[in-house]
């Protein structure tokens, strides 16, 4: 049976390790189904190289995988990695399948991303917000570029619908020292945060945020909501129940059986669909595996990202109820669609003298 190599580019430890573990559970589930298909005819061999959470780690072990022989790597979690990584897989001819949310305004020849970026995350996330809670927000996230560029996008879409960004603020990757931006928060009383913060960071903000909303009902959920992209099921256990109340946007939320969480459905998404192509065509290029006909993800040929549901759900009773979901929504990494960057302000009232 013919062996194809393909590489896993994954932290095991450092303060994102849940969510990396996630997707690599996820690819190693796939390749073990794959695996286990007699019709494919072929035999996945993970090729595992583990950063660390270190950004530097990631060039020189995504370029150790290449030298292998493998051609495909499922890997990275950051956005500081993901381009990290670009200039090796341009320079050796490799392939990225990124399985995590994303800022946007990317479009790598070089990387297939197989979940959502703005048009099927914070867009509608904030569509869905506005009208039950308001239009003021205080904006976290992560000092670096998924923080940076998120609420970038985020403010253009707060001041286009008549709305107020009342504070922005970042941590580094990794500091839990909240206590100032919660304080901001408290002063500034907000209709919603927007969380962009990853990892042990954004654990301790949401630890600090439900004990300020247990000090005052104005903080709680029904009221001032804490709003995501990017927190999911695999991210639950550390976060105990401060968790409760939270509203995340993504392609996928666990009912019942199925993947973990929208970072193992991605990554088992990804290897699922190489896999089954591969098989076909085992030495096509990146465009013919892309517009070969099939079952699974379906990617744009023009930005290689994938068309995925858009899903709203919110925290209860330690679990994500969803709150709305749209079918198949295409992406537009570029928000150049202007329909579906607008948001509506709200109208105003003519009141006579």
């Amino acid at each position: 049976m013919r062996q194809v190599e393909i590489g896993l580019l994954f932290s095991r430890s450092g303060s994102y390790r849940l969510i990396s573990e996630a997707c690599r559970m996820g690819a190693l589930r796939a390749i073990e189904e794959a695996n286990a298909d007699p019709a494919l005819g072929l035999t996945l061999v993970p090729v595992e190289r583990d950063p660390a959470g270190e950004a530097d780690a990631y060039a020189p072990l995504c370029a150790e995988i290449l030298t292998s022989g493998a051609r495909h790597v499922v890997g990275c979690v950051t956005s500081w990695s993901r381009k990290e990584v670009i200039p090796t897989l341009e320079r050796m001819g490799g392939i990225l399948w990124y399985p995590c949310p994303y800022e946007g305004f990317e479009a790598s020849s070089q990387v297939v991303y197989t979940h959502a970026c703005p048009n099927q995350h914070l867009v509608p996330l904030l569509r869905w917000a506005f009208p039950r809670f308001g239009r003021r927000g205080v904006l976290t996230g992560s000092n670096y570029i998924w923080g940076w560029e998120m609420n970038r996008v985020a403010r253009d879409l707060i001041n286009e619908a008549g709305g107020e960004v009342l504070a922005e603020r970042y941590l580094a990757l990794g500091d839990t020292d909240v206590d100032r931006m919660v304080a901001e928060i408290r002063a500034t009383r907000p209709d919603f945060v927007l969380n962009n913060l990853v990892g042990v960071s954004s654990y301790a903000f949401l630890g600090a945020m439900a004990r300020l909303g247990c000090e005052d009902p104005a903080y709680g959920p029904e009221r001032c909501p804490i709003l995501s992209c990017n927190l999911t099921e695999c991210e639950l256990p550390a976060l105990g129940e401060a968790a409760e109340g939270l509203v995340s946007a993504g392609p996928y939320f666990r009912d019942g059986a199925g993947a973990g969480s929208s970072f193992e459905a991605a990554a088992h998404a990804a290897v699922m669909f190489l896999a089954r192509r591969l098989a076909r065509q085992p030495e096509a290029q990146l465009d013919r595996l892309l517009a070969m006909a099939g079952e699974g993800l379906a990617i744009d040929p023009a930005t290689h990202h994938a068309t995925l549901p858009v899903l709203i759900a919110q925290v209860e009773s330690g679990a994500f109820r969803l709150r709305q979901r749209s079918e198949a929504v295409p992406p537009d990494p570029y928000l150049a669609r202007r329909d579906r960057f607008a948001i509506t302000r709200p109208s105003l009232a003519v009141v006579a003298p």
